[in-house]
């Protein structure tokens, strides 16, 4: 059986550009950037394990999920790969890159600080898929859902965090002692 490939409608180059923008921010993009691509209401279905702030829909979640990112990771960057669209939808295939600089924390469905990994200083490249349900209104493409596969393990190798050593043990317990104390300063 032969498929017919489904012509492109005139609004993929909108929603694909909307995609590729909303991944670009994430590295340096301040809240007004986040405003002109993200929907109001815009859901991050990766955000529960996120600071509370990360949580929220719209362009204030998806801006806070970014600064807990470069909280943690310098040189924040994502290297596009592939970017397919199919219908309102569109994946974006990237390599992710950083420096792990400052304490990464991951936080309860209740909000409360889970498990903090101490700043190793290591760089990390890995491989993620976005998955990005974009809307045209008015002539302007919003992202409105996010959906993300991470490689998260060959993350933790690459920052030194598994296999853990009895020091970096030691110094992610401090780490979490002391965002336990303050924890704006891990959100």
């Amino acid at each position: 059986m032969a498929t017919t490939p489904v012509p492109p409608t005139t609004a993929d180059p909108l929603l694909r550009a909307a995609a590729l923008r909303s991944i670009a921010i994430m590295a340096d993009g301040d809240r007004a950037a986040f405003d002109r691509v993200i929907a109001d209401g815009a859901v991050n279905h990766e955000a529960a394990s996120e600071p509370p702030a990360a949580r929220v829909g719209g362009p204030a979640g998806f801006h806070a999920t970014a600064l807990w990112l470069r909280g943690a990771f310098a040189d924040l960057g994502h290297r596009i790969d592939h970017v397919v669209t199919d219908g309102d939808l569109v994946v974006v295939d990237t390599t992710m890159s950083g420096r792990h600089v400052g304490p990464f924390a991951v936080f309860t469905p209740d909000g409360d600080v889970d498990q903090v990994w101490a700043p190793t200083g290591r760089t990390f490249a890995v491989k993620q898929t976005h998955w990005l349900r974009v809307r045209v209104t008015d002539g302007q493409a919003r992202v409105t859902e996010h959906w993300a596969v991470r490689d998260d393990l060959g993350q933790g190798r690459q920052l030194g965090w598994v296999p853990p050593t009895p020091l970096y043990l030691l110094r992610c317990a401090r780490a979490k002692r002391r965002a336990l104390r303050t924890p704006a300063a891990v959100s």
